[in-house]
């Protein structure tokens, strides 16, 4: 998916367990993981403005564009 999801990176800087941004979000550790692991289909934006609230952050520094890499033109 071209969509990357970096909460573990901003977890590891702010030096915070999952269980912690879950129940500082107000979500499950298990739909944290789902988002985390990038599994998730969508995300609320009231999901989206909690996690940036609690991790102190911007949504860009939790979500960023890869494209998908193009398959290389037949010889």
């Amino acid at each position: 998916m071209p969509i990357v999801v970096d909460v573990d990176v901003m977890l590891a800087r702010r030096k915070m367990t999952v269980g912690e941004l879950a129940d500082g979000v107000g979500i499950t550790p298990a739909n944290l993981a789902v988002l985390k692991n990038g599994r998730a289909r969508a995300v609320r934006f009231t999901t989206l403005d909690a996690l940036c609230e609690v991790l102190d952050c911007q949504p860009g520094d939790l979500l960023r564009h890869v494209p998908d890499t193009p398959a290389p033109p037949p010889p």
